[in-house]
């Protein structure tokens, strides 16, 4: 396979940065393609008398099938900063093989703002909101954590520092850089709580140093956050239970879970927590539980979870097939569990969780002819009883685990 593709990453300083290797890419492109922003940088005298131009402003998808056109030509498409660091050479290596393209690299945002507050790289959180949910900051929020995400636009750092208030982070110390690496580089700073800049330049990024005030909100990223980490109406899997069904259902990156009757929503979303490049389906035909769902999403940081309204199997349709799957909701009820093991990939698992008795039966009866193994999980919490305390046991959990071999 020929290499046709080639992505140079540029900084703000525009082409004055860019090496032999970019120059004499661009120079030979047939099409050019980037935002308004970094073609302003090129001008026509830097290109091929014949090149022609593309921006992205239809959407990504479209121009990658526009792209396709151009199969065997010279095309070049201008990034910003390092275009593997939530860029676009990540989002065209999805779709093209890595055989085909070839990326040159310009110092990211992330490098040069670690330079200029002298932070170990790999001891920093990096992250972006930049056209994704700011909620996403939710997850990293923790003592003296050092959290650097690329912005939006100018008014992100004035929303993530109230999202940081919000939570208890208000003393936070805040250092926004803009326009890295030019001469018009400013550096913007003050805390949380009171962050004085409304709006700064659009392309600025943000280094947060956590400070968690006598009220702040913050929960560990291992399973089983206690019932009060979200809301809920009873409709959820105890903590105790969430544990044991995450470590069969054991997340790993690239995965797909299906989690059907969500209620609240706890299961999928901690198996989002828990590892990083994972996706999840929240299934739940309640409106006011699919609020529930959509609510913790964004307070436990992974707004990313899909939100599925509807009743199982109608619900799953069109939803990609799963690699696990996680049926804690309707599973007595008829047709439900073999729409859940048709759509299972082959080598994916199956945990389902029932209280009822007629749950455990279908439980039973459904796992005895796939070859399923059973838990019966039993809880018990201590309470009082008038001055003393005694141990309260909790409703016993028959738990089916399968594997699709």
């Amino acid at each position: 396979m020929t290499e046709w593709i080639t992505v140079i990453g540029i900084g703000a300083d525009g082409l004055a940065g860019l090496g032999p290797a970019g120059r004499e890419a661009l120079q030979g492109a047939a099409l050019v393609v980037g935002g308004t922003r970094h073609q302003a940088m090129v001008a026509d005298t830097d290109l091929a008398t014949d090149a022609e131009r593309l921006t992205w402003s239809c959407g990504f998808a479209p121009l990658m099938d526009e792209m396709e056109e151009w199969r065997g030509k010279s095309v070049v498409v201008l990034a910003t900063g390092d275009p593997m660091d939530y860029g676009a050479g990540s989002t065209l290596a999805r779709r093209f093989d890595s055989a085909e393209i070839t990326v040159i690299p310009h110092t990211g945002a992330f490098s040069l703002a670690c330079a200029r507050m002298v932070w170990s790289r790999p001891d920093t959180v990096t992250m972006t909101v930049h056209g994704r949910a700011f909620a996403s900051l939710n997850l990293h929020m923790r003592p003296d954590a050092r959290i650097i995400a690329l912005s939006w636009d100018g008014e992100t750092p004035k929303i993530l520092a109230d999202i940081l208030s919000a939570k208890g982070f208000g003393e936070s110390r805040m250092t926004v850089f803009s326009d890295m690496g030019t001469a018009d580089e400013q550096c913007f700073e003050g805390t949380a709580g009171d962050w004085p800049h409304q709006d700064v330049p659009e392309l600025n990024t943000v280094c947060i140093e956590c400070v968690a005030g006598a009220d702040a909100v913050f929960w560990p990223r291992t399973p089983g956050l206690p019932e009060i980490a979200y809301v809920h109406d009873t409709q959820i899997t105890k903590r105790e239970v969430r544990a044991v069904t995450i470590a069969h259902l054991a997340p790993q990156p690239g995965q797909i879970l299906w989690d059907v009757g969500a209620g609240c929503g706890s299961v999928a979303i901690e198996w989002l927590r828990a590892v990083d490049g994972t996706h999840a389906f929240a299934i739940e035909s309640n409106d006011a539980r699919s609020n529930f769902i959509r609510k913790n999403a964004d307070s436990l940081g992974v707004p990313r979870l899909g939100v599925v309204m509807g009743t199982a199997p109608g619900a799953l349709v069109n939803l990609p097939d799963p690699d696990t799957i996680f049926a804690g909701g309707g599973v007595s009820q008829a047709g439900i569990l073999e729409a859940c093991w048709d759509r299972l990939e082959t080598g994916g698992v199956l945990v389902a969780n029932a209280v009822t008795m007629e749950a455990q039966q279908r439980l039973t009866a459904f796992g005895g002819d796939i070859g399923a193994a059973f838990t019966r999980i039993a809880v018990a919490r201590s309470g009082d009883v008038g001055r003393l305390t005694a141990m309260r046991p909790m409703m016993e959990v028959l738990q089916m685990v399968a594997r699709k071999i």
